[in-house]
């Protein structure tokens, strides 16, 4: 038989108990269709020898902003590595200042207040960047701050006249004026003066997203966020940038996307008596193929913990007084999730606070007890702090809950802060899904984080802040239950393990080849372990010069 690649000389880690391991695949048609002794006979048109590495399912990003990687990646690097305090802020706004046209915006993102300090000001940030609108975006994408320019060009002359919208805050002086800062929805106040970019701008964004997913072994990622300017996206067109992306051959990565729930409206009646609630055309979860398909829609509740915007059951450790806030009113969040779920939608709520959760909770129960569905699967992204009760009450309602392994150590110690001693216990739970029988997905949220894959494995076993401290160590789970959360279980979050997750006849020809063995090394070394190469449907996406073609 002529097949269209055979993979040999490799050891692969498959995740598929009846048959754990294999040293040989062959590919037909994006598929796997043989291993080991069920190739003998069969010819290839290419032939590639892994040289005896090991090789695991391709990694699967269940939360993971990939045209904001990208984005980042082409604009000013604010991150601690390249931005280590508030003084190397301001000379890197002002460096990419010097090299722009007068009136050209200079965009950024990734600093974090936790690590330099305080948050830059409208103030600093115009000395800096010499009459140019500045629009710097936190690491948690939670909140960003403006200079005098962007809040000029966003239709604020007066800085006191600057509003306060529900669900977001602005920071101001003692005079009243915005000082810069604004947080969760007061960013659409700025950002409503830069969306929708060019297409030409956002599909590079997503081709370069596209790539650097690939050099971290991702095959699979799935976008919590498309197509609006009042919240998470570029745009009403952002499903077309995608799908021009993949026309021009360079998406690489196979995607699912999440409109945002804004996205969604009243579409009018669809069947005598009964009004359709979604897109239109009755477009929902599920519509799409193995490259570019919708998923659930993305709804926000609340906001970050190490910006202090989540919504919590009690006040910050370290911020007595604020308990964070939601970010739309408990009646809309439910109509949202009911109509949503009757519509036929699978829903991702972002709920980082307890309290947000339990208000949730509330509406998949509620959408579940008067349209009963099976096998939904809603989702918890994040579940960021979650009591042994709410724990209980995912399992027993079916969710899928999305926490963020790198957080633990990028954010770590900013979040020790944030809750204290006590309440730390609960952060960003693992173990306890596992055990209470939780089909756990394996996700980054990058770029708020680094968006590798073996480092948020590594994190997940290991469970320490960047300063070597323990945050909730009882939730680390083995390295196995971590590699098979990003395969296994991330697959299981959009409905795709009957052809996701491990390799197995049928299913899709998707694995990363790594320098080492991760179920092997030591667990401190995890985070050493590097992918040498990416294969996706078969074919050679990503190579350091690790394989032998023939």
């Amino acid at each position: 038989m002529r097949l269209d690649a055979i993979f040999r000389n490799g050891r692969f880690t498959t995740l598929d108990p009846d048959r754990p391991t294999a040293h040989s695949l062959g590919v037909l048609s994006e598929r796997i269709v043989a291993l080991d002794d069920e190739l003998a006979g069969c010819t290839a048109d290419l032939v590639v020898d892994l040289g005896g590495a090991n090789a695991v399912p391709g990694f699967n990003d269940a939360h993971h902003h990939l045209s904001l990687v990208g984005k980042g990646l082409r604009e000013l690097d604010l991150s601690y590595a390249a931005t280590p305090s508030l003084d190397a802020l301001y000379a890197a706004v002002a460096e990419r200042a010097a090299t722009l046209p007068e009136d050209a915006w200079i965009l950024g993102a990734g600093y974090d207040q936790n690590k330099i300090g305080a948050h830059p000001t409208a103030e600093a940030l115009d000395r800096a960047a010499r009459g140019r609108p500045v629009w710097l975006v936190h690491t948690s994408h939670h909140m960003g701050v403006a200079n005098t320019e962007a809040f000029r060009r966003a239709g604020f002359d007066d800085l006191a006249a600057v509003p306060d919208p529900s669900g977001g805050h602005v920071e101001r002086d003692a005079s009243g004026r915005a000082e810069g800062l604004l947080q969760e929805t007061a960013m659409q106040l700025v950002e409503r003066a830069l969306r929708p970019e060019p297409v030409a701008e956002w599909t590079a964004n997503i081709a370069t997203g596209a790539q650097a997913a690939l050099a971290v072994g991702l095959t699979s990622v799935t976008e919590p966020g498309i197509g609006v300017t009042d919240g998470i996206g570029n745009g009403p067109a952002d499903l077309d940038a995608y799908m021009r992306v993949r026309e021009r051959g360079e998406l690489g990565v196979r995607m699912t996307v999440m409109p945002y729930i804004t996205a969604l409206h009243d579409c009018g009646a669809f069947e005598p008596g009964g009004d359709w609630y979604g897109l239109d055309l009755g477009l929902r979860t599920g519509f799409g193929d193995e490259w570019l398909r919708i998923g659930p829609t993305k709804l926000m509740s609340d906001g970050s913990l190490i910006g202090r915007s989540a919504a919590m059951c009690c006040d910050y450790h370290d911020a007595p007084g604020n308990s964070g806030l939601l970010q739309h009113e408990p009646e809309r969040i439910r109509r949202y999730i009911v109509e949503a779920h009757r519509c036929g939608w699978q829903v991702a709520t972002h709920a980082i606070g307890d309290a947000a959760l339990d208000i949730v909770l509330d509406a998949y129960e509620e959408a579940q007890r008067l349209h009963p569905r099976a096998d939904v699967r809603h989702r918890i992204e994040h579940a960021a702090v979650t009591s042994t009760e709410q724990v209980a009450r995912i399992a027993a309602l079916g969710l899928v809950p999305v926490p963020q392994g790198r957080f633990l150590s990028e954010t770590g110690d900013g979040l020790l802060a944030a809750l204290g001693p006590d309440r730390s216990r609960l952060a960003y739970r693992m173990r306890s899904f596992l055990d209470a029988g939780i089909v756990l997905p394996g996700s980054s949220d990058a770029p708020v984080v680094a968006p590798d894959p073996l480092l948020s494995i590594h994190d997940m076993v290991n469970r320490r802040t960047a300063s070597g401290r323990p945050i909730a160590p009882h939730e680390a789970v083995t390295a196995e239950e971590a590699l098979r959360a990003y395969t296994v279980g991330s697959a299981h979050a959009v409905h795709e393990e009957h052809i996701k997750g491990t390799l197995t006849r049928g299913k899709l020809a998707d694995f990363a080849v790594l320098s080492d063995d991760p179920l092997a090394v030591a667990s401190a070394s995890i985070g050493e372990v590097t992918v040498v190469a990416t294969v996706v449907g078969g074919r050679i996406a990503h190579d350091t010069g690790a394989l032998r073609v023939s």
